[in-house]
């Protein structure tokens, strides 16, 4: 079966406004300055811990593993209530969805956000029931670049790596999708602080509406 792996935040859609909400929500708590959003391409694209730690790292505050889990539990919490207060989809993603779905494509999502946080956004952005799998941060205990993720998500939708196509938007995304030894596509308008273009993958694109025709280039048939 050939397959789509997309990653979410950045990719499928526009989250920095509640991260760095939630973020700043944490921050506050311990005296820290709140960070703007346009500071999230440098920040977002790793999971709520590295954001955190991005954070103090800005501030030049030190933060011990253990301090970094108890604000994790509460950046969580607070992201989770709050988790589409601004966030939308990028404009084409249902289309697209819709044209992949209807051409016998699965597909799946492989994020570093954690797995209930990214079916929580999914619902709420009113496409949870269009992908087969939705792999998390947390849910085979290892994250991307690590290319386990993605080759596990890759099995569940009932694919193999060489049917199956990466759509990301960062180094994260490309550097797994060459681990696993699967194409990958780079969206130019998600979370890098490096151009996409920059960083090698097989195509970019600056709309969805440009997806089906990059797919093609890749798989023709």
């Amino acid at each position: 079966m050939k397959a789509l792996i997309f990653d979410l935040d950045g990719t499928l859609a526009e989250t920095a406004g509640d991260l760095i909400g939630a973020l700043n929500f944490v921050l506050a708590g311990e005296g820290i300055a709140a960070v703007p959003v346009s500071a999230a391409r440098s920040l977002l694209g790793a999971g709520g811990r590295a954001l955190i730690q991005r954070g103090f790292l800005r501030a030049n505050r030190e933060l011990s593993v253990e301090k970094l889990d108890a604000l994790f539990v509460d950046f969580l919490s607070f992201y989770n209530e709050h988790i589409a207060d601004h966030s939308f989809l990028y404009p084409g993603v249902e289309a697209a969805l819709d044209h992949f779905a209807a051409e016998g494509w699965r597909l799946g999502v492989c994020t570093n956000k954690m797995e209930a946080s990214s079916h929580l956004l999914l619902e709420k952005l009113g496409v949870a029931d269009r992908f087969q799998f939705v792999c998390g941060q947390d849910t085979f205990g290892v994250a991307k670049p690590d290319p386990r993720p993605l080759l596990e998500t890759i099995r569940a939708v009932g694919s193999r790596p060489e049917a199956a196509i990466m759509v990301g938007d960062s180094v994260t995304d490309i550097k797994t999708a060459r681990a696993a030894g699967t194409p990958v596509i780079a969206v130019d308008f998600g979370y890098t602080d490096v151009p996409v273009t920059e960083l090698g993958p097989d195509i970019v694109i600056s709309h969805f509406d440009a997806l089906p025709s990059a797919v093609r280039s890749i798989r023709p048939s």
